[in-house]
């Protein structure tokens, strides 16, 4: 395999977590709401996709700057960061509508569990990549439900020391609340708060959900085919839903990135692609040429998601909003033209794509949303990428015991048809990580072809 791209193997664990402690964190001081008081989630929040809870993990090494014990720390930052970010400490309900809102009772708060493992940090072994072994450092409710979201706790956090004085922190966040750059924003707020000692939340948080009201009456104005249900008449969900997938991650050098893109923009004098175009295209062109997906005239569609807030000018969104303010773009393409078209080809269609969504399109997705309110996630022929590297993942998580080692999710096989770019997590590292699911019998076949680039199909 090309040196510029490697195939990097995560060791599978077994990692004993005993929980002794649990408790609730309040706000430190007073919140602008009161007991019966609701928040309204815009449509971009309130979407079946963002009904979830994102899970994260950050590992850090004992140091000696660790003077105050690290879940006391973490729970007084916290509590004085929920208070301009108050809306952490409700809980989640339906309306009548099918909408869901945010509502404020007594003692709700966000959730802080302590627990300790036999085994030392440095037994994990590689900590530069998601690693599924890792699920028993991100706490869960006994018999919790998938995908519940109602009266839960919409923040999480699990710390675990390990017998070296290393330790993890686990979080579940809900994806109602924020994005990923509004995530960013409030773990970074929570960050300094630790680091200082006193609350810094720059810039300051505004909710502003009414922002994305639906017009009235609702204007649908493009056909939004990544909200669609399409009957999968081809190979390709089985494919990887059948057979347990293997969650593989490739470490990609910067050059390699640059490769692409120049590869991609060799044919095209009117569009100037970027990065994140090339890659998604060729990442998507190798993963169904090695599932060789058929029949060859079925429509497959890539969606990934595009922030949106410089995009917004009557009037402009506050700098302190962290709510859901991305929209969903998607590529659509039959099997045979994407197997047998070159990467300029597929790397517009992305670029098309991504450049469609603006201002207009949002509101028209937010009408879309009120009017047909999608009740299930859709996977018909369908891959997303979701792209993490634009997110300060390890700038922001220095509580004051330095950088994590480690900082991004764990697991993507509940999920097979998601692709995810990570950062690279070394101090000088300019790389990413390209993480996706294949069945067994198609991994050598997927690095043959990414490792192939070539400015033909």
């Amino acid at each position: 395999m090309a040196s510029f791209m490697e195939d990097i193997k995560f060791p599978h664990l077994s990692i004993p977590v005993t929980i002794k402690h649990k408790q609730v964190v309040l706000p430190a001081g007073p919140i602008p709401v009161n007991n019966n008081d609701t928040l309204y989630l815009s449509n971009l929040d309130d979407t079946v996709g963002c009904r979830v809870f994102t899970p994260t993990v950050y590992f850090y090494h004992s140091t000696p700057s660790m003077s105050k014990h690290v879940v006391e720390k973490l729970r007084d930052a916290l509590a004085l960061v929920l208070v301009p970010y108050y809306p952490f400490s409700g809980r989640i309900r339906g309306t009548n509508n099918g909408k869901l809102e945010i509502f404020f009772g007594p003692n709700q708060g966000v959730l802080m569990v302590e627990g300790y493992s036999s085994i030392a940090l440095t037994d994990l072994g590689d900590l530069s990549i998601p690693n599924p072994s890792w699920s028993p450092l991100i706490y869960r409710f006994p018999d919790e439900e998938p995908y519940k979201v109602i009266d839960m706790p919409l923040l999480i956090a699990q710390v675990t020391y390990f017998r070296d004085g290393g330790f993890s922190l686990g979080l579940r966040m809900c994806h109602c609340l924020c994005d990923g750059i509004g995530a960013m924003q409030f773990f970074n707020a929570w960050a300094t708060t630790a680091r200082v000692g006193t609350l810094v939340a720059s810039p300051n948080p505004c909710w502003d959900r009414e922002y994305f009201l639906p017009r009235d009456p609702p204007l649908i104005k493009y056909p939004h085919f990544e909200f669609m249900s399409v009957v999968d008449e081809s190979n390709l969900t089985s494919s990887l839903w059948e057979v347990k997938p293997v969650q593989k991650c490739y470490k990609v050098s910067r050059e390699f990135q640059e490769q692409v893109k120049s590869m991609a923009q060799e044919t095209s004098k009117d569009s100037k692609y970027t990065a994140f175009d090339a890659m998604a295209a060729h990442v998507w062109r190798s993963w169904v040429k090695a599932l060789n997906v058929k029949p060859s005239d079925f429509e497959l569609r890539l969606t990934f998601t595009v922030n949106t807030r410089h995009m917004l000018k009557d009037p402009p969104l506050k700098d302190g909003f962290y709510g859901n303010a991305v929209c969903v773009a998607c590529a659509t393409s039959k099997v045979e033209e994407l197997i047998n078209h070159p990467l300029p080809w597929t790397t517009d269609l992305v670029h098309r794509a991504r450049v469609g969504v603006n201002e207009d399109y949002l509101r028209s997705t937010l009408d879309y949303v009120e009017v047909r309110r999608p009740k299930t996630l859709e996977f018909g022929g369908k891959l997303t990428i979701t792209q993490w590297t634009r997110f300060l993942l390890y700038e922001s998580a220095d509580f004051g015991w330095g950088r994590p080692v480690y900082a991004g999710p764990i697991d993507l096989t509940p999920t097979p048809q998601v692709c995810v770019f990570l950062p690279e997590g070394g101090i000088n590292a300019d790389g990413m990580l390209v993480c996706l699911c294949l069945p067994p019998t198609a991994c050598k076949r997927f690095e043959e072809l990414f490792c192939l680039i070539e400015n033909r199909a």
